[in-house]
């Protein structure tokens, strides 16, 4: 049985600063790490590797991203994965999530092939768009569920606990299919023993670049990206509002009244 998990190098979020003229993040001396929400999704991977010994999992990880993304597949091989490709080519830079999921659906036909289940997380902290996802589901053609927290397999088919506000639903699918996974009320993040660490070195990480996926320059990077990133910018800081004690009724609302007449709204 082959399981694909989705990973992605993200910007540590407590580092993150946006450049006010530019507008674009500064990630100079920022330091990259694995998004945690894929993280997640590693650890449900393995999780169902250890239930179903019979089965005989495999875990591939997968992402598009710069050289140094290579670190967070490494970071992936000692959580518990066989073995990892990452997409990159400057000719992938720009990709909206359009052309994002895209790359990743032809990576997945031409270098892995038939496969039985993927995970991903449910978002990535530096975008959370959360799209790249349902879009590499579609562009496969195969059903998706959104925000599961615990996925068990039975024979041809999975169930997925999946979060609702008021709870959760179990849902039944049938394989292949795509999942996203959130925290949960049980998760948590995996620590590699050294030995996991010096066994990770040993496992493959194969670089694909464009070429190799042969697709057309249209439909990759900024050309094929039907969305662009005009700017990012940081909120204006807000002053702080003028809280009034209720406990004094009568003071309280003189106070209000006299606020609402000095904005003219009364």
């Amino acid at each position: 049985m082959k399981i694909i998990v989705t990973i992605k190098q993200v910007p540590e979020a407590n580092k993150v600063a946006v450049n006010p003229k530019t507008g674009t993040l500064i990630r100079e001396e920022v330091e990259s790490i694995l998004n945690p929400f894929c993280e997640y999704a590693l650890d449900m991977a393995v999780n169902l590797k250890i239930q179903n010994p019979d089965l005989k999992v495999e875990i591939i990880v997968i992402s598009m991203g710069p050289p140094q993304a290579k670190s967070a597949l490494l970071r992936c091989l000692e959580l518990g994965a066989d073995k990892a490709y990452l997409f990159s080519d400057r000719a992938f830079a720009g990709s909206d999530v359009w052309a994002t999921s895209l790359t990743l659906k032809e990576g997945i036909l031409k270098k892995i092939g038939n496969f039985d289940l993927i995970l991903a997380g449910k978002q990535a902290i530096d975008g959370d768009t959360a799209q790249v996802p349902a879009e590499l589901a579609e562009n496969l053609g195969i059903p998706h569920v959104y925000y599961g927290f615990d996925v068990e397999i039975v024979k041809k088919r999975i169930n997925v606990k999946k979060e609702t506000e008021k709870g959760y639903q179990v849902i039944e699918v049938r394989l292949p299919a795509l999942v996203t996974i959130s925290k949960g009320p049980s998760s948590i993040r995996r620590l590699p023993s050294m030995r996991d660490i010096i066994e990770a070195r040993k496992k493959p990480i194969e670089i694909i670049d464009a070429k190799s996926l042969n697709m057309s320059e249209k439909r990759i990077g900024l050309n094929g990206s039907f969305t662009q990133v005009v700017k990012i910018f940081s909120p204006p800081i807000k002053e702080a509002g003028e809280i009034i004690d209720g406990n004094d009724s009568v003071n309280a609302a003189e106070k209000l009244f006299m606020f609402l007449k000095e904005k003219k709204i009364v």
